[in-house]
């Protein structure tokens, strides 16, 4: 071979090609992607765009980075099976940036999950003053560890020797590194005027057959089960609230015992509030109330960590600055002995900026982070990264973003690639569609209706290219002739949660309200901070649907998130005179074979695990004779299998008809999501659809004000008219809705707005406007003005 058809052969190489790809809904898919360019991957939302993108290309090229690690290293790692695809050739090196929130543990902070911590801490055990010790002595993860004895050496003859060990860590030992403590409300836990037999326990999810809760305190032996909690005596309190765990026997089963406050701040007070399901989550916030800790006055930190200083600043006064500052304050830092240390720590501080987060502080607690928040977060990491020819794939990387910060995060896309990378961004907005070089568009529609590639090509060719995204491109919506009329507001006053500073705004009621604003202004702490905290909302019922993440396993589906389950199974009792819990495939209509999953999964150790379909049941998921019984022609499984708009023709009228079925099915349809499966795993769903679902099962709740948190992420250009729709019938049936949000197309179509600024972080958490949009439009006295004036084309 010579040295020109060498170099051919290796240029042959230009391309990541995709043949046959059929994860998820993707049927057969062939598609070739240009290296080293910058390719979008549009679609609606279920489209197969993530199925392709991470599911295929980026799933397995982890696979084979794992797979050239040793057998024994590989036992440590999860173990991935290869996609359901025939070729995939000439893939690189992925790095995967996601959207999924970033760990909510309460003690995970922005500075955690960066390198920046780790870096400050080292700083100040070289350059703190008083020296403590250290960088563990200055990190509030490492508590503080003493002890002495006898330690016994097996060298030669044994002997015993004696040994002190001790470890300063930085952590607070009052609030143990989380900077709030918890007082519980000992009535919402329990009805002290019953006995245990009677059922005395109000805690959600706590039901009387339970082995684990409830018949381990009323058949241990420990307390009286017929005597109501309100006799108990000073002992039996004790014993009931703090015992220490002790072994009991009930029924024969070997049982643990533990006083009630130590069990429920194991269970449900050492997670993050925001990783509580739902109706968890209500239940804290009801029993439990979080304050500041005393001691560390929410620091985090031991005295020792923060008497150490650098120049009058302490560790806890440095993560507390906005980030933006503190780059300048390690600037000022004139030290040679740590100048390499100060370099790196100054290039980390800087790319926060850099990527429009400058306004966070690092003690910010991860689980506060919005989904486009923690995708920047994750995105620092690469940005001053030397590697080339890597594959990046980015999940709508402009979510959570102003119109303003949008054109950075494009600049930060293009140097990305202008470094030598491949750059896959599955995306929504027209802003990042028009700077590809190469659009994939899948479609023509959502779950079974999609998964084909309906176009490739440049942006010029997807205009002209007659699918659902090419002829929405261009959409714009248009300024409302007329506005609503408030019908009351609900006033927010003096409001000073995070950077908001002393803000006084009446939020009108019965219209369309948008909180806008560049990302870092002030709205969630406006919306969730003050006004959902307030008497005035509780009154008004307030239903606020958030973006945290719909948690579930592969058993949980839309019918039993959404509760449709429930009255289905009722009805195919009721027709046949039998218990409800035999149509669920979780409880008693199970298949024994495969306990209702549907699937027998076989465990390879550190291969990929194998699942293969039940061939009892045939992945139907319930025994034979349950599958007997039949509901208006149907068996359950069958109904499972339905999407969402047959099931809600089904249930409508006839020998089926079911009205509270029916209900939940047409709020799923009203939000967009009529081609879903009703037994579809809620791990297949992509984020759009998820949060569509949150909002399906929230409009059922009788609130007179709905507060939505960006309710466009995740969604298509062709189906934020939809949302606009939904949005208009529920004012118009009443209802007020308030919606945080930066699309311009919401913002068009509002009744009032209220624009927060003008910048980000101790820049904004002022008002800056209140009005129409028409009003904002013509004054443009605001960033948000100007970018929704030249949407609308004023």
């Amino acid at each position: 071979m010579t040295g020109t058809d060498a170099g051919t052969g290796a240029d042959s190489h230009d391309v990541i090609r995709v043949h046959g790809a059929r994860v998820n809904n993707l049927k057969d898919v062939h598609v070739e992607i240009p290296k080293r360019r910058l390719t979008v991957f549009t679609g609606v939302s279920g489209s197969g765009k993530s199925s392709l993108v991470f599911d295929t290309v980026a799933a397995e090229s982890q696979r084979l980075i794992n797979e050239t690690y040793s057998a024994f290293v590989q036992g440590f790692m999860p173990t991935l099976s290869r996609p359901d695809v025939d070729v995939l050739a000439g893939l690189t090196t992925v790095i995967s940036v996601d959207q999924q929130r970033m760990g909510a543990d309460p003690r995970s902070t922005v500075g955690t999950a960066t390198d920046a911590n780790a870096m400050l801490r080292i700083l100040f055990s070289r350059l703190g003053t008083p020296h403590i010790g250290p960088p563990s002595a200055y990190a509030f993860n490492v508590p503080s560890v003493h002890a002495a004895g006898a330690i016994t050496v097996e060298r030669g003859a044994k002997k015993a020797v004696k040994a002190t060990f001790s470890r300063t860590g930085g952590m607070c030992t009052r609030c143990e590194g989380r900077g709030t403590v918890s007082d519980i409300d000992l009535s919402q836990l329990y009805d002290d005027s019953k006995s245990l037999a009677e059922g005395a326990f109000t805690i959600p999810g706590w039901k009387s057959d339970s082995f684990w809760t409830v018949r381990v305190y009323a058949e241990s032996g420990v307390l009286d089960p017929h005597k109501p909690i309100a006799k108990f005596t000073k002992k039996e309190m004790q014993d009931f609230l703090y015992k220490e765990p002790t072994k009991v026997k009930v029924e024969g089963v070997n049982l643990t015992y533990e006083g009630l406050i130590p069990k429920i701040q194991k269970s449900m007070l050492s997670k993050d509030k925001e990783s509580l399901q739902p109706h968890i989550r209500a239940f804290v916030e009801r029993a439990v109330t979080f304050t500041t800790c005393p001691e560390c006055d929410g620091t985090r930190l031991a005295e020792g960590a923060r008497s150490s200083k650098i120049g009058g600043v302490s560790i806890a006064d440095a993560c507390a600055m906005q980030i933006s500052d503190l780059a300048e304050w390690v600037r000022g830092l004139d030290e040679p002995s740590v100048a390499p240390l100060l370099a790196a720590l100054s290039v980390t501080l800087d790319s926060f900026t850099e990527i429009g987060l400058g306004y966070l502080a690092l003690d910010r607690p991860a689980g506060s982070l919005s989904g486009g928040e923690s995708q920047r977060v994750k995105m620092i990491r690469q940005l001053g990264s030397s590697l080339t020819d890597v594959t990046y794939v980015f999940d709508e990387p402009t979510a959570g973003l102003h119109p303003h910060d949008i054109q950075r995060m494009n600049d930060l896309l293009l140097r990305l690639r202008d470094k030598g990378n491949t750059v896959l961004v599955v995306e929504h907005k027209p802003e990042t569609i028009a700077i590809a070089d190469h659009v994939v568009d899948l479609g023509p529609g959502a779950g079974s209706a999609g998964g084909t590639v309906t176009y490739e090509g440049t942006v010029a060719g997807l205009r002209g290219s007659g699918t659902t995204t090419g002829r929405h491109l261009d959409d714009r919506a248009a300024l409302k002739d007329e506005v609503r009329k408030p019908s009351g507001t609900l006033a927010v006053r003096g409001a000073d949660a995070n950077n908001l500073r002393d803000v006084d705004v009446d939020i009108p009621l019965g219209v369309l309200c948008v909180v806008t604003g560049v990302a870092g202004s002030g709205k969630s702490s406006l919306v969730h901070g003050s006004l959902l905290k307030s008497a005035e909302a509780a009154e008004a019922g307030v239903v606020s649907i958030d973006q945290s993440p719909i948690r579930g396993s592969r058993r949980s589906n839309p019918a039993t998130y959404t509760g449709l389950l429930d009255p289905i199974r009722k009805a195919f009792a009721k027709a046949h005179g039998v218990k409800p819990a035999l149509f669920s495939a979780n409880s008693e209509g199970a298949c024994p074979t495969c306990n209702g999953a549907g699937v027998v999964y076989t465990d390879l150790a550190m291969m990929a695990g194998v699942a293969s379909p039940c061939e009892d049941c045939d992945g139907k998921r319930f025994s034979p004779e349950v599958l007997e019984y039949t509901f208006g022609g149907r068996d359950i499984s069958e109904v499972l299998a339905m999407s969402v708009a047959e099931a809600a023709e089904f249930f409508a009228d006839g020998d089926a008809r079911t009205p509270a079925a029916h209900a939940v099915l047409a709020r799923l349809v009203d939000v967009g999501l009529g081609y879903l499966t009703i037994g579809q795993p809620l791990t297949t769903l992509s984020g759009g659809e998820r949060q569509r679902l949150k909002l399906a099962t929230h409009m059922g709740e009788k609130g007179g004000v709905y507060v939505l948190d960006e309710p466009t992420t995740g969604l298509h250009l062709a189906d934020v008219a939809q949302l606009l729709a939904l949005l208009d019938r529920l004012v118009d049936a009443g209802k007020s809705v308030i919606v945080v949000e930066h699309h311009q197309a919401v913002m068009a179509h509002a009744d009032w707005i209220v624009d927060l600024g003008p910048g980000a972080g101790h820049d904004g958490g002022r008002i800056v406007f209140e009005g129409t949009p028409a009003d904002l439009v013509t004054t443009r006295a605001t960033l948000t003005g100007e970018h929704l004036a030249a949407y609308v084309g004023a």
